[in-house]
């Protein structure tokens, strides 16, 4: 992108409407949005906002699927100066209250219905004082964007005047290796120059369809989804989850150039086309990462869905865009490291004291540069703890860097594994289950699965008199936290391994 940053992700949606205004930029269903239409409803939803009083420093939270709507409200509380806080929609009441109120988020942007979840259903129970609004993107939305007055109110272009990179973009929540999600503070400073490069190495185009089947509530759906799409000119193609046929159907019907993904979406594609052929030569390219990607599979993604252009990337909430591989770079490259650091990024190998360890040897990650998070939400010593004196965010990952800066992930420092694409921090879990009546001392790990990459199971010691059964403890935690996070076998067992200081040896549970 030689062409000066927009300052801030609205100032982008402005310029998209400006530089094409007649071209396509969404696509949902038999509907279609040009770059001018979407950037009025934006506007329009903006004065709403600012009818009510939205602006800078405020928080209004989305819990949704991906969806046109999502991606205009999201714009228009940013362009009043509010930060979005984007709640993952596999959460339980429970935990989206609990970050509604952390955040003192004063509006909430859902839906009625998805996977046939009641969204404000979930909450009825919760306490949440600075929740002025609920607002139904599915039922309520037009009526919400005719109580302000339209895409010509002169009082939205004050409030995008006033709109700095330095502004919080976002409240993005990670679970925390101490049981409490973090809120990552991001700003539009950190993300565009960072979203910028991606383009340049993936090499979306003005024009192109990209399938965004990443959740807009993960940092890739959203930040190098809908953002790079306004950034590059790219039309954006939600998909509220991933279904392998409608994907096909979508790759078909739109002529998907650009599909990003984790390797299970591409493995899906390749066992459907063995299946029956289909119609894929208008994809070009897409990237995947940072898990492991078998070279088979990068080879297959080429030559039999015609992806000339894949690369691997790696990124996480509290940097976007860590290191990526380039276009043109060799196969086993690109299937066995996650690149090299991007440009505004200094990655380095670092042993237990922060110091550079030599190259080939293994230690954490460490990232320094512009995209790293602002901190922490109203936490000062984990964000002291992620980001040292010298500015380096300890990632938790662990791997190695070969002579020409190319790192390879091998393993995570944390407990932290990666399911069906979700990060599940297993102190996070076990203070969940820690709740039910019958758990006295619960650990759980990740093991291996070939669909999901890795799932978790729970060793459980029942209290006194408790009778536990497997199943029924399963079901609990499908009602009382996110699907993914939810143990896929548990074990009951009468004591778990521990040290002389008495914590417990998960490496024991795990082999």
């Amino acid at each position: 992108m030689a062409d000066a940053l927009p300052l801030t992700i609205p100032h982008v949606a402005a310029a998209a409407a400006r530089r094409w205004p007649a071209a396509v930029a969404l696509i949902e269903g038999a509907d279609t949005w040009t770059f001018a239409a979407l950037w009025d409803d934006c506007r329009a939803v903006a004065s709403a906002l600012i009818a009510r009083g939205v602006g800078d420093g405020d928080r209004i939270a989305i819990w949704a699927p991906n969806c046109r709507q999502w991606v205009i409200a999201a714009i228009a509380a940013q362009t009043c100066g509010a930060a979005i806080v984007p709640l993952n929609t596999r959460l339980k009441g429970r935990e989206a209250g609990d970050i509604l109120r952390r955040t003192g988020a004063r509006m909430l942007f859902t839906v009625t219905g998805f996977l046939g979840i009641d969204y404000p259903a979930l909450l009825e129970a919760e306490d949440l004082p600075a929740l002025a609004e609920t607002v139904m993107l599915d039922r309520d939305f037009a009526a919400f964007v005719s109580s302000g007055s339209g895409p010509t109110d002169p009082r939205v272009d004050q409030a995008l005047a006033g709109l700095t990179p330095d502004h919080v973009s976002d409240i993005m929540f990670t679970s925390g290796t101490t049981g409490v999600p973090k809120g990552v503070l991001m700003t539009h400073g950190r993300i565009l120059p960072q979203v910028s490069v991606w383009i340049g190495n993936t090499g979306l185009g003005q024009g192109e369809r990209y399938l965004i089947a990443n959740p807009f509530f993960h940092s890739f759906g959203m930040k190098v989804g809908w953002v790079a799409c306004l950034l590059a000119g790219a039309v954006m193609v939600p998909m509220p989850q991933f279904d392998v046929a409608e994907a096909i159907r979508l790759i078909e019907q739109e002529r998907i150039a650009f599909l990003p993904g984790p390797p299970t979406i591409f493995q899906m594609l390749l066992a459907e086309r063995e299946q029956r052929p289909f119609d894929c030569s208008s994809l070009r390219g897409g990237t995947t990462g940072a898990a492991t990607v078998p070279p088979v599979l990068i080879e297959r993604i080429r030559s039999e869905l015609g992806m000339a252009d894949i690369i691997t990337a790696y990124g996480m909430t509290e940097c976007v865009n860590i290191t990526s591989c380039r276009p043109g770079d060799p196969v086993d490259l690109i299937a066995q490291t996650c690149g090299a650091a991007i440009p505004g990024n200094e990655v380095i190998i670092a042993d237990e004291a922060g110091r550079e360890v030599a190259r080939g040897q293994t230690g954490e990650i460490l990232v320094r540069g512009t995209g790293v998070m602002l901190g922490y939400l109203d936490d000062p010593a984990a964000t002291a703890d992620a980001i040292d004196a010298e500015g380096w965010l300890h990632t938790g990952d662990v791997g190695t860097m070969d002579a020409n800066g190319y790192v390879r992930i091998t393993d995570r420092k944390k407990d932290m594994f990666i399911s069906g694409g979700f990060n599940v921090y297993p102190a996070e879990v076990e203070k969940i289950l820690a709740a039910h009546p019958g758990v006295g001392m619960v650990a759980v790990v990740g093991a291996p699965d070939e669909r999901m990459g890795e799932v978790g199971v729970a060793y459980i010691v029942p209290r006194p008199d408790a009778n536990l059964v497997p199943g029924e403890i399963i079901a609990w935690s499908r009602d009382n936290m996110a699907n993914y996070k939810v143990p896929r076998r548990v074990v009951v067992v009468d004591d778990l391994p521990r040290n002389a200081s008495g914590k417990v040896l998960k490496i024991e549970l795990r082999s």
